[in-house]
């Protein structure tokens, strides 16, 4: 936001109260998603981030349906099943019942019990469409890069931003 203020010469109090109005103003997030398919298949993984300091990571955990490569859910937390869980109850209902990929995390053997979850190597290719995604983001927006010097300074703004960037991605999908 700071380089935004240099470039356009807007405060970044101002900019920062648009971001809150605009975020806030988007329809409910299921509205950016397909609908499902019986033979649909997710692709789930998480990345770090961090917000103020390094030590401070935060977890983005997404779900990604491979065959229209949207985000049919996302939550940031920690990295404990605590997150994963709350990960798995914002998958809409339709997508819980399709087959799903995953790491071996152990976060994820302990919540998703459908029998229809595997977890894999990286080598199997399994996750690729959710490791491509998460390099896309990295790409995207700085405060997800490993060594930079853009970061969140807060929770708030962290989740605003990625939740505005994964909205406008799944809308881009829809056309």
């Amino acid at each position: 936001m700071r380089g935004v203020q240099r470039s356009l010469g807007v405060h970044r109090h101002t900019l920062a109260i648009w971001l809150m109005e605009r975020v806030a103003r988007l329809p409910a997030f299921g509205t950016s998603v397909k609908p499902a398919k019986a033979d649909d298949v997710l692709e789930l993984d998480e990345l770090w981030s961090f917000v103020a300091k390094r030590h401070q990571k935060r977890w983005l955990w997404v779900a990604l349906c491979r065959r229209t490569r949207q985000i049919v859910a996302f939550v940031i937390g920690d990295r404990s099943a605590r997150t994963c869980r709350n990960l798995w109850k914002r998958i809409p209902p339709a997508y819980r019942h399709c087959h799903s990929f995953s790491d071996f995390w152990h976060a994820y053997q302990q919540v998703i019990t459908t029998g229809k979850h595997r977890s894999v190597g990286k080598e199997s290719g399994e996750t690729a469409h959710v490791a491509r995604w998460n390099n896309t983001l990295r790409q995207r927006i700085g405060r997800y890069v490993r060594k930079t010097l853009s970061f969140s300074k807060s929770d708030k703004f962290h989740h605003l931003v990625t939740k505005w960037y994964i909205y406008e991605y799944n809308l881009s999908l829809t056309t």
